[in-house]
């Protein structure tokens, strides 16, 4: 990836008008932001771009309006947020995007900042339409994409807008999500132990045998690992399993033999009859038909912590338990825990990825340190699987 053209802090943007692509996509209940760590995140890039007197122009989307206005996913409080946070004139569009919208503009200054509602209320934004492509690429002179997690898509705000403009850059943000994960895939420090969590196998095949041929530990845990258990023969009661996962798993140990790469599974697990109750360990050989498995049991994350501590690089992409239960996040702030510890102490390389993860870790009140944090999820994956990604491959 390193023809991807990169924004410069050289590059002379002032009284230039800079149409930047970013991910604001927050969690909201009640028009109230819930975690504001992506906005935060792209503070000191907006920042520097005020400070070159550069005109700005920022496109983000909130949730799946799919082309229709709905105003439970505007941006609006996203807006309020960088009134607050930017000292200079923030102004927000909500109008519609056509040949007249760059005239309306003709009153932004230097240094000053208009924020584009939802682009996914246009129905040109999914459709990756030309003609809408064409009328964003109008409103600037230079076009950044900072939403990596994003950049997995063929949207006109993130893929054809860079067909009708002159110049097209990574921004920062983007550019570190892309040198964290090369990291584990190009620059890898051995031993490499991969944990992967999740529900689905299914969505994950593509990522786990890609790593198989780069990293030396695999781990799954949570509800994925069920798959693996019941492939191993064990009976794992009501726990969440997916049909036809035989065949996939065989191909995954059969690949994990070829590279020589360790795949390990739990050894016990935290286990309940629902989902809001509260758990008792047990050995996999062990569970009821009327039980579900919900975390990794104690002997489990024992062999999780030896692993990254006999490790130099870790990737960590999926919680081990159902987290949203307090009960059920013990394994998951344990590897947390230990992931964090080696950080500090040993120099451990470690990248965490998916908002699932980033949430788990979110509901802890201790204080985490990784050498990289991605909120990117289908983006994240898809890198991992050595996907040529839409949206950087427009930036190359």
């Amino acid at each position: 990836m390193s023809k991807i053209k990169y924004f410069s802090e050289n590059l002379d943007v002032q009284s230039k008008t800079i149409i930047l692509r970013l991910d604001l996509n927050v969690p909201l209940i009640e028009k109230k932001i819930q975690d504001t760590s992506r906005i935060l995140s792209i503070l000191p890039f907006l920042k520097g771009l005020i400070k070159k007197k550069a005109k700005i122009i920022i496109i983000s989307h909130l949730g799946r309006p799919k082309g229709v206005k709905n105003n439970k996913l505007s941006l609006t409080p996203i807006y309020k947020f960088l009134k607050e946070q930017l000292e200079t004139n923030v102004y927000f569009f909500m109008g519609d995007i056509n040949e007249d919208t760059k005239s309306k503009f003709s009153y932004l200054k230097e240094s000053e900042i208009i924020l584009l509602e939802n682009i996914r209320f246009f129905k040109g934004e999914s459709e990756n339409d030309d003609n809408f492509a064409k009328k964003l690429a109008s409103l600037g002179d230079i076009y950044i994409n900072d939403a990596f997690s994003c950049s997995h898509r063929k949207q006109a705000s993130i893929h054809k807008i860079t067909k009708y403009i002159n110049e097209s850059y990574a921004g920062p943000l983007l550019k570190k999500e892309i040198t964290a994960i090369n990291t584990i895939i190009e620059n890898k420090k051995e031993p490499v132990t991969c944990i992967i969590g999740g529900s689905k196998i299914s969505t994950k095949i593509n990522v786990i045998t890609n790593l198989i041929k780069n990293v030396n530990n695999i781990v799954i845990v949570g509800a994925m690992a069920n798959n693996f258990l019941t492939f191993k023969g064990f009976k794992v009661g009501k726990s969440l399993i997916e049909k036809k996962s035989k065949e996939i798993i065989d191909d995954i140990y059969d690949k994990a033999k070829k590279y020589n790469c360790n795949i390990v599974i739990p050894e016990d697990g935290n286990v309940s009859t629902n989902f809001d109750g509260s758990g008792k360990t047990k050995k996999l050989n062990l569970v009821e038909e009327d039980e579900i498995i919900l975390d990794i049991g104690p002997k489990t994350i024992k062999n999780i912590e030896s692993i990254i501590d006999e490790s130099k690089t870790v990737l960590w992409n999926g919680p081990a338990g159902y987290f949203e239960n307090e009960q059920f996040s013990i394994g998951t702030m344990a590897i947390a825990k230990k992931i964090s510890e080696n950080t500090t102490k040993k120099s451990l390389v470690s990248v965490l990825g998916g908002g699932d993860t980033i949430a788990a870790i979110n509901k802890s009140s201790n204080k985490f340190v990784f050498t990289h944090l991605s909120t990117a999820g289908g983006a994240f994956l898809e890198f991992l699987e050595g996907k040529d990604l839409p949206g950087l491959n427009v930036l190359k």
